[in-house]
Order: C-alpha cells, then structure tokens, then sequence
C-alpha cells in the first residue's frame, strides 16, 4: 500500500502551449510514458508534454483522474461499475476533432484505456454506414472512378451490402 507522502506527491505536467497542470501521482501513471518518467527519477521538475495542447490535456487529465483508482497499470479495468461505463460514455461523445486529439494523446501518453475507449467512439460512428457515409463523416475524398469502385464492389460485395 503507498504512503500517505506518495499518494499526496504531485506531477507537473506542461503542454506543448506553455500551460502547466499539477496533477496527483496516481493520475499521472494512468500514462505510461509519465510512469516511466516518474520511475526513472525525470519527474522531479516539470514533465513536458511536446505533442499535447493544453485544452487536450485538461481532458486526458479528466479522464485519468476518474480512472486513477479503477484501473491497473496494464490499463485493464477493474472497475466494471455502470457509473463508470456511463461516464466515459459522456466523456468521450465530443466533437470529432477533439476526438481525434484525445487519440493522438492517448497514443502519445500510453493510455491504452483511453486510446481504446478512443477506438471504439470512431468504430461506432462507422458502424451500420456505407462506404459513402463514412466518407462524408470522416471527410475523406473519393479517388476511385466509377470503374475502379464498381470493380471493387464486384470483388468484395460482402463489404457493400
């Protein structure tokens, strides 16, 4: 069981915009590139964070601190509460560019719950939709004539139907 002193140690943490965040040790090694900072004694001054912004990492700091005691450091939950099932719900239902840096951060940071968490949001928004739905949602430009894709739904039409 930790100390008293090691759960009240805290973590500065500065975004690639300057913006530093003090954040508890627990929250802190839900990364795993942080706790392998704070293991190898790099955690004595600030840390910083080069390809997070400060706005994602209010957010990713959000989702650790609720995660902080409910998950183990292989990211595996423990914690299989409704209430916390229904809050990453909430969490994570945000606008798709934040999205998208919340992925990237959690890529970055080694969070693989979040990144997981992340995976499964875009997984849903493709799921039941078309390939022209998904282009649209996803802005991605359609480089195939019309014979290359009619080709390709001939080839795999299991994947049109």
């Amino acid at each position: 069981m930790a100390s008293a002193a090691e759960i009240e140690k805290k973590i500065v943490l500065r975004s690639s915009d300057g913006v530093e965040f003090e954040v508890e040790e627990p929250t802190a090694r839900q990364s795993k590139l942080i706790g392998n900072m704070i293991d190898d004694g790099c955690a004595e001054n600030t840390i910083p964070l080069f390809n997070v912004d400060a706005k994602t990492l209010d957010k990713v700091i959000e989702y650790c601190r609720k995660h902080a005691g409910t998950t183990s450091a292989l990211g595996e939950c423990h914690n299989t509460d409704k209430e916390i099932e229904s809050w990453d719900a909430a969490y994570i239902d945000v606008d798709q560019t934040i999205l998208y840096d919340i992925l990237l951060a959690a890529n970055y940071l080694d969070i693989k719950a979040l990144l997981d968490l992340g995976c499964e949001q875009v997984a849903n928004m493709m799921k039941a939709k078309r390939a022209e739905e998904i282009r649209k949602i996803f802005k991605i430009k359609n480089d195939f004539t019309p014979e290359e894709e009619e080709k390709i739904q001939m080839e795999y039409p299991w994947a049109f139907n």
